[in-house]
C-alpha cells in the first residue's frame, strides 16, 4: 500500500514541476549584467573642449521646423538654473550621453526567472526598469515621468526594449524631444563589449527616426547603480531667471561654418543631413579653414577663436 501511495505522490509531485516549468517564460538571452565603461563614440568627443557637440550643430538629426526653431531660441544655460541642475535627462540620454552603465537583473525568487533589467542612474538620468515579464505599457493618457515605461523581449542573444511615456526632454543636449517620442533599443554582448542600437521617433519635432549606436566596455571599477546624489549650487544663473535666445539672435547660429568651413546648410541639421548623398550636394560649398598658427598665450588671449573653441593647428 505504502509503495503505490509513494509512487503516486512522486509522479504528481513530477508532472506539477513539469507543468509548471512549461508554464515559465523563455529563459533569459545573455548576461548583461555589470558595470560597463563608455567608449568613445563622435558625439562623446564632439568638437568643444572637454567634449559634447557645439550650441548650434544639428547635423545628422532629422529635425522639423519646429524642432529646428525650438532649438535655437534654447541655451544650454538652462541646465545651469538652480532649479534645473538636479532635473535628469530622459532615457534617450543612454545612447546619446558620455555615461557608463549598471546593469543588474531583478530575479523571480523561487525560479531565477528574471522579471526585469535595471540601468542604474548616473548623474544625468535616473534608474530605467525594462520589465521582461510580458505586461503592456500603459495607456496613452497615463502619467509620463523622467524615465518613462521600458519593456524588453529577447530576440536569440539581442535585448530588444521599447520605451514610451516619456516627458518631454532634451534629445540631444542642443535638441528636444516632445512626449509622444518612442524608443526602441537592442543591446548585444561580445565577450566584454556591449553594442547599443537605437531608434527614436518623435512625430512633433523629428520628420523620421533618429538612429543612434555606441558601446560599452566591461569593467572591473564598480559604477553607481543609482543616481549620483545631486544639490543644488550657483553656476552663474540666478534664481528665476530662464536663459533663452529670441528668433534671430542666436549667436551660435554660424559658429561651425566660421570655423570648419561646413556650409550653413549642414548645420542647420535636417533629414537630409543624415545621408550620405548629401555630401555631394555640399561638394562645391565646402571651404577649407586656414591653417591657424598661434602659441599657447596668443590663445588663451583669443586667437584662433580664443578659449572655449575648438584646440586650434599649433605650430
Amino acid at each position: 500500500m505504502w509503495p503505490r501511495i509513494s509512487a503516486a505522490i512522486v509522479i504528481a509531485a513530477a508532472t506539477s514541476v513539469l507543468v509548471f516549468a512549461q508554464a515559465l517564460p523563455n529563459p533569459d538571452g545573455i548576461d548583461l549584467s555589470g558595470s560597463w565603461a563608455a567608449r568613445n563614440f563622435t558625439d562623446a568627443i564632439g568638437n568643444m573642449p572637454g567634449g559634447g557637440p557645439r550650441p548650434v550643430d544639428y547635423m545628422g538629426i532629422p529635425l522639423s521646423d519646429v524642432g529646428r526653431a525650438w532649438s535655437l531660441v534654447y541655451s544650454q544655460s538652462q541646465t545651469s538654473e538652480p532649479e534645473r541642475i538636479c532635473d535628469y535627462y530622459a532615457p534617450t540620454y543612454i545612447g546619446i550621453g558620455p555615461m557608463g552603465l549598471r546593469i543588474w537583473p531583478e530575479s523571480e525568487l523561487l525560479t531565477g526567472y528574471t522579471t526585469a533589467w535595471m540601468i542604474g542612474g548616473w548623474a544625468d538620468f535616473v534608474p530605467i526598469t525594462i520589465w521582461m515579464d510580458g505586461r503592456s505599457h500603459p495607456s496613452q493618457y497615463a502619467a509620463h515621468d523622467k524615465s518613462g515605461f521600458t519593456t524588453g523581449v529577447w530576440e536569440n542573444d539581442v535585448l530588444t526594449t521599447y520605451t514610451t511615456h516619456m516627458i518631454a526632454n532634451l534629445l540631444h543636449r542642443r535638441a528636444p524631444h516632445s512626449d509622444l517620442a518612442t524608443m526602441t533599443m537592442r543591446f548585444s554582448r561580445h565577450a566584454d563589449i556591449l553594442s547599443l542600437t537605437g531608434r527614436i521617433e518623435d512625430p512633433v519635432y523629428l520628420t523620421e527616426p533618429l538612429y543612434v549606436s555606441r558601446e560599452w566596455q566591461l569593467s572591473s571599477v564598480p559604477t553607481n547603480r543609482s543616481a549620483v546624489p545631486c544639490s543644488s549650487a550657483f553656476e552663474g544663473i540666478p534664481t528665476g531667471k530662464v536663459p533663452y535666445y529670441l528668433p534671430g539672435q542666436n549667436p551660435f547660429v554660424d559658429e561651425v561654418s566660421k570655423i570648419w568651413g561646413i556650409p550653413q546648410e549642414a548645420v542647420n541639421g535636417g533629414a537630409e543631413t543624415i545621408y550620405p548623398e548629401f555630401r555631394k550636394k555640399l561638394k562645391d560649398k565646402y571651404k577649407r579653414p586656414e591653417k591657424c598658427v598661434a602659441n599657447a598665450s596668443e590663445l588663451q588671449a583669443g586667437a584662433c577663436g580664443g578659449p572655449g573653441r575648438i584646440q586650434p593647428v599649433v605650430n
